[in-house]
């Protein structure tokens, strides 16, 4: 069975065939899968045939599964879990769980207590939907300012002293996905791009484009607030806008402050390029905890690096070299726009791959005016989008549909996705008011097929749908109103 399909065949289909032409050796292949390490996963492996993309794709997945097995706090099997239960016992831990237990120390230090996996005491606390008391705070703060374990360097082993609930987030992920890629080269692979969420890496001879989110606009398709050529690097990014709790109508940020337990909403996204991803997530998530202040101490020393920060209110911050290695993206505004929630349907499964989808509009007379997004793996699976698939006027107005670059972002949840239309046709130019059609089509590998159509009025109020969920579409709304920007 074909697991990928090859890049550069779709690209030249699709008239986005570009820098791949000059590397006839190698092709780029592609998969996508959905709940993994609690998020989605994309990997992108330059390889000279299928086969050998096939092994690089197994490597990096059996890593990630294996990782995730002693790092986990949410698997309750895991070997940091069943650590976590011990109590004051030297207990001998593999080389990767002592290792990432020692970056935790070193990084808390570095970052001045911003950094802590005791943080976890606090967003649980969060999590129960109501305003925490000071009681409550003060007791998890004396909790959380405890010394949590020991490490013997000599004995390779991790003592846990106390009871505070702790949680080996912060960067790592970042972790995870460097092991996967540096697995993928191993098996052959001859680069490899390795996307968990929105952290990724970019190894061995792979040049990516990498669109950073704006937080502010963070749909799938949405105009990046930055571009980048990445190449050796890679790229975190953390932010408050894609996860956290609402009470009494105010949204808090998942992200914890722990050196007070406050929520952390002074910074929309933190966004960090460096050479080694545990870095880059470290300081990501650090950066958004911290004062601007704090930060620009911080990022003095490690001069390796490039960072925007996006603050609440106020002005982007950015790195001396920043621009050296990120271009801004041009906005352009529009009078309305339509967006689409969309949350995939959910697979009882540990790890599952995308359906395709096709989202597209068109008008009163049944003509296509703008295919809004394009999501696939295999050329031949193409077809199976049998509505929107109706001959080479589809596939024209693919042209400009993003297919081959990668995002950095803020954790998504697995499956659930933000897309924008902005009411303009594949030319550009905003569509003639009148009665249009948006259509959902939805097609999956061996699995089901579904298709959703919602007529709306342009220009006309601003309206709101939900449309039912089925096979591989789960709940979908669509709101269509004055554009905010």
């Amino acid at each position: 069975m074909k697991r990928f399909f090859p890049l550069i065949a779709v690209t030249m289909a699709l008239g986005v065939f570009g820098a791949f032409s000059r590397l006839p050796q190698s092709q780029v292949f592609v998969s996508r899968h959905e709940n993994v390490l609690g998020t989605s996963l994309e990997l992108k492996f330059r390889a000279a045939n299928e086969k050998q993309a096939d092994k690089a794709e197994a490597a990096a997945l059996a890593e990630i599964d294996r990782l995730n097995l002693i790092l986990s706090a949410w698997n309750s099997n895991s070997e940091f879990s069943r650590w976590a239960r011990t109590q004051n016992v030297a207990v001998p831990v593999s080389p990767e769980l002592f290792e990432v237990l020692g970056l935790f120390d070193a990084w808390k230090t570095r970052s001045q207590g911003a950094l802590d996996a005791s943080a976890e005491a606090f967003g649980r606390l969060w999590k129960k939907g109501k305003l925490p008391s000071q009681d409550a705070m003060a007791a998890t703060l004396a909790s959380v300012r405890q010394a949590h374990w020991k490490l013997d360097p000599i004995a390779h082993t991790a003592t846990h002293l106390s009871t505070t609930p702790i949680a080996l987030n912060s960067f790592a992920k970042s972790y995870v996905v460097q092991h996967a890629a540096d697995a993928a080269l191993a098996a052959g692979a001859l680069g490899a791009v390795v996307n968990v969420g929105g952290d990724l890496v970019v190894r061995g001879q792979f040049e990516e484009t990498i669109s950073v989110a704006d937080p502010r606009n963070d749909a799938e398709n949405a105009t990046p607030i930055a571009t980048l050529q990445a190449n050796g690097m890679a790229v975190a990014t953390s932010g408050n806008y894609r996860r956290g709790v609402s009470i009494d109508g105010h949204h808090y940020s998942h992200i914890i402050d722990p050196r007070t337990g406050i929520p952390a909403d002074h910074v929309l996204s933190s966004t960090v390029i460096a050479r080694d991803a545990v870095e880059a997530g470290a300081l990501a998530t650090a950066f958004s905890v911290l004062s601007l202040q704090e930060s620009a101490i911080l990022a003095r020393s490690f001069p390796g690096i490039q960072y925007m920060i996006v603050p609440a209110s106020g002005a982007i911050v950015q790195s001396a070299g920043w621009t050296a290695v990120a271009a801004q993206a041009p906005t352009a505004a529009s009078p309305y726009e339509l967006t689409i929630q969309m949350e995939l349907a959910s697979i009882q499964a540990q790890r599952y791959r995308r359906p395709f989808v096709a989202i597209w509009v068109e008008d009163k007379d049944k003509y296509p005016v703008r295919t809004v997004a394009l999501w696939f793996d295999k050329t031949r699976w193409i077809p199976e989008l049998k509505s929107w698939y109706r001959g080479d006027r589809m596939r024209t107005l693919s042209e400009g549909t993003d297919i081959t670059g990668s995002v950095s972002s803020a954790t998504r949840p697995p499956g659930k996705y933000s897309i924008k239309w902005d009411g303009k046709d594949n030319a550009g130019k905003l569509v003639k008011p009148g009665k249009y059609t948006v259509f959902i089509e939805a097609t999956r590998e061996h699995g089901g097929y579904q298709i959703l159509r919602q007529e709306i009025d342009i220009p006309g109020a601003t309206a709101q749908f939900t449309l039912p969920g089925g096979a591989e579409l789960g709940a979908v709304t669509l709101e269509y109103r004055k554009s905010g920007r």
